[in-house]
């Protein structure tokens, strides 16, 4: 199974770049806007990666068995972290 931030720089990252929202500013992965957005942790975060909210699309399938779950946990660790360790938007190999 593919790393959820290799996960996140092939599928996400090209409106998610470092954890901001290039579509709609206000749902960012940000931890303040995912608090204010009612998403407390990596649960919820799967839910929305697999099935999609909105305007986003569900990536479920996408992102494979497991996956959802995998790019929900490192997205929560960088919003803990504030995006500070998060790679550049670059694709990155399954590994």
């Amino acid at each position: 199974m593919a790393s959820g931030e290799s996960l996140f720089a092939n599928h996400c990252a090209g409106c998610h770049i470092n954890g901001g929202n290039i579509l709609r500013r206000g749902k960012t992965l940000k931890l303040k806007a995912l608090e204010r957005n009612g998403i407390t942790g990596p649960e919820a975060i799967a839910a929305i990666a697999s099935a999609g909210l909105g305007q986003m699309s569900g990536y479920g399938e996408v992102l494979g068995p497991g996956g959802s779950e995998a790019v929900a946990d490192w997205v929560w660790q960088q919003a803990q972290r504030n995006w500070s360790s998060a790679t550049a938007p670059e694709v990155l190999g399954d590994s």
